[in-house]
């Protein structure tokens, strides 16, 4: 009786896994507007019936979806805080900005790969879903509180303008995740995705001028 309860608890993991895959890459192509759970259901391969009885909603999907890219992005972190205490012991430590442009570098590539989530519009239904979500928000919160750390860090040590809210940096790097800019690069077929991680993400820290250019981080 356990092995057959143990059997179907994994199959039943496996269409979950299945379906938020598949939520995933709708959301990065197409936003959660457009998005249909019929849709959901293809590209999953099962019926719509099916997809019912584990995920009750098209918010919940994108919940589930929105959550699993918040587990991602906070293992990266943490095991590039791994690295840096490691690194720290080194003659090349990692910095508080090193440590940030490789979030954001990481969250593009995502995008590029197409598996990144489109964020929701502030005044959506997804949006208030999301809110009270309880799982998404401690996701969420986390993961802010893991880059606000970096970025004190940052202004402090002056590799990061002071005079600057930290929300505004906060905000500015989570904004790159879903840059409309790095799908416009990618769309026109010209440049290389290295191109366009090493271009985006030094207009984000050193801005548009002619400026000494800091070398970028392998």
């Amino acid at each position: 009786m356990e092995t057959r309860s143990s059997i179907k608890e994994q199959i039943q993991r496996l269409r979950q896994e299945a379906i938020v895959t598949a939520v995933n890459r709708l959301l990065a192509s197409k936003g959660y507007d457009a998005m249909t759970v019929d849709e959901v259901a293809a590209e999953a391969g099962m019926a719509k019936a099916s997809l019912y009885k584990l995920f009750t909603s098209k918010e919940e999907l994108a919940g589930a979806a929105m959550v699993g890219v918040l587990d991602r992005a906070l293992a990266f972190v943490d095991d590039l805080r791994a690295q840096a205490g490691d690194a720290a012991q080194t003659d090349t430590p990692l910095s508080p900005v090193d440590q940030l442009r490789a979030v954001i570098r990481w969250a593009m590539q995502t995008q590029l790969e197409g598996k990144m989530p489109s964020l929701p519009a502030q005044n959506s239904s997804l949006s208030a879903s999301l809110q009270s979500n309880d799982a998404y928000m401690d996701r969420l919160i986390a993961l802010s509180n893991r880059l606000s750390i970096w970025i004190a860090e940052a202004q402090t040590s002056g590799q990061l303008n002071a005079q600057l809210p930290s929300e505004l940096v906060l905000y500015t790097l989570f904004a790159r995740a879903c840059d409309p800019v790095v799908a416009l690069l990618k769309e026109s077929g010209q440049y290389t995705h290295e191109q366009i991680l090493d271009w985006v993400t030094q207009t984000t820290f050193q801005g548009l001028g002619n400026g000494p250019q800091t070398p970028l981080p392998a």
